[in-house]
């Protein structure tokens, strides 16, 4: 099998960094250059590797790779899809595909017309907990679902995240879609209606950090989330993705973290998680490159990242109108 050359743009978003690793662990991958417009935030992955830098993401569009994989502040990654897309690049963009819908079906249209493949990342999907689920409810083991709740409660990330000019929105925006494309994948049917809450209720910050999200569903399916950077400084890790699916013969409870040892020491001020379960950084680069090699569709579409966005984005309308909103794909 070739292997695929693959080019980073953009380390904006730290899941760079964990990208760079699954790439650099999948031996069908050649990272053969990296752009960024801060040397400083690629420099060490530069200079230790060897790999070719451009400070203009342009630059690397006009090189042989194959593929993108673009982590960027979320404002950028319509356009730079676009790009990549007019340059016959195949792309993994990372979440959310963007932060309006009428671009992200441009970036969508984009890659279809130049017949090159996007898939949004969404590790989430890879989790064993999650998959199990799916495997569940396909075989109906719970019956026809009534409902699903579930939480996403992180740290507050700062920098550009928490500035609405570079990422679009905020907890809202950064949580919602992670559980809103498993809720779609788990129900096979899309959203047509959301009813949001939202605050800054744990970090003093000029964005949201909480948030209420319901959401009903074509096939009759109600759902909630809880969204928020709640998580503090002191928490073991970031923070966690929780899911209780109701059916009509059982419910189905996810803790998709749970492979982890709890670990309490002296020599630290805080409890820790050691953290043996799956990787799910290296399944979602590994589905990405298997499919762009073998020329089949990948499994988390420009479409799946449309599906999940137009929540979020639809739940600040109704904050702002204090009512439910159907939602516009």
């Amino acid at each position: 099998m070739r292997k695929l050359k693959v080019g980073m743009i953009s380390f904006a978003h730290q899941h760079a960094i964990g990208y760079f690793k699954s790439l650099r662990s999948n031996s069908n991958v050649i990272i053969t250059a990296i752009s960024d417009t801060n040397y400083e935030r690629v420099k060490d992955y530069v200079e230790n590797t060897g790999i070719k830098y451009f400070n203009n993401y342009n630059e690397l569009l006009i090189t042989d790779v194959d593929a993108v994989v673009i982590c960027s502040e979320n404002v950028y990654h319509a356009q730079i899809t676009i790009d990549a897309a007019r340059a016959g690049k195949n792309i993994l963009c990372e979440k959310p595909l963007g932060i309006s819908t009428e671009e992200m079906k441009l970036m969508i249209d984009t890659c279809r017309e130049h017949n090159v493949q996007l898939m949004t990342a969404f590790p989430c999907r890879y989790l064993r907990p999650v998959v199990e689920a799916k495997k569940a409810l396909d075989r109906g083991e719970i019956g026809n679902v009534i409902a699903i709740k579930g939480t996403n409660r992180g740290t507050m990330p700062g920098k550009w995240f928490i500035d609405a000019a570079y990422s679009g929105g905020g907890a809202i925006l950064d949580h919602t879609v992670h559980l809103m494309d498993i809720y779609n994948w788990f129900l096979n049917s899309r959203p047509f209606e959301v009813y949001a809450e939202m605050g800054t209720l744990f970090n003093d910050i000029k964005i949201d950090d909480s948030g209420m999200v319901h959401v009903k569903y074509e096939n009759g399916v109600v759902a909630v989330i809880d969204t928020s950077w709640s998580r503090p400084k002191s928490f073991p890790t970031w923070g966690d993705v929780t899911i209780e699916i109701i059916g009509t013969k059982g419910v189905i409870s996810i803790d998709s973290f749970a492979q982890k040892n709890d670990i309490y020491s002296n020599k630290n001020t805080r409890a820790q998680w050691s953290y043996w379960g799956d990787d799910m950084d290296q399944l979602l680069i590994d589905d990405f490159v298997r499919a762009i090699l073998n020329s089949t569709n990948v499994a988390i579409s420009g479409q799946d990242g449309l599906n999940s966005t137009a929540v979020a984005l639809t739940a600040y309308k109704s904050v702002k109108e204090s009512k439910p909103v159907k939602i516009n794909y």
